[in-house]
């Protein structure tokens, strides 16, 4: 299994920070992989919300990455599962309040690489660490 986690303290309340990260809409924002994105089912952040988004893949060809939410718990927890592409990862984003005005972030990834995937195993465990790392675009994306 690939395993990533990283952690970062953005300057806004728990509120905004969970209201962003819920909104598919602002993936673009601090994911710079993600070309497209749209809400294809659902509110957004409830329960079985879906958002069909585009990503750059290997050479630059756009691939799917859709995913739904799994779990939602505003505003401290909100889980993920990649549901159309070639990998299709689980992920979550447990938000902490450290004061009325920071929020700690962690977000985790997890991938079981499976068929012909597993012959990869390197190549996805960079991958995972490198969309983990995306949480530290976080703090500037929101600054504005």
């Amino acid at each position: 299994m690939a395993h990533a986690q990283q952690t970062v303290t953005v300057e806004r309340p728990i509120e905004d920070v969970f209201a962003f990260l819920a909104d598919g809409m602002n993936e673009p924002r601090w994911r710079p992989d993600v070309r497209d994105v749209r809400l294809a089912a659902g509110d957004g952040a409830s329960v079985g919300s879906v958002w069909a988004q585009t990503m750059s893949g290997p050479g630059g060809r756009p691939i799917q990455g859709d995913y739904r939410i799994t779990r939602s718990e505003r505003p401290g927890r909100l889980d993920f599962e990649v549901v159309a592409g070639p990998a299709r990862p689980t992920g979550s984003f447990t938000l902490t309040a450290t004061s009325p005005s920071t929020t700690q972030v962690t977000f985790t990834l997890d991938l079981v690489p499976t068929g012909l995937m597993r012959l990869l195993s390197g190549m996805i465990a960079k991958q995972v660490t490198k969309e983990a790392d995306a949480i530290r675009n976080l703090p500037g994306a929101m600054a504005g």
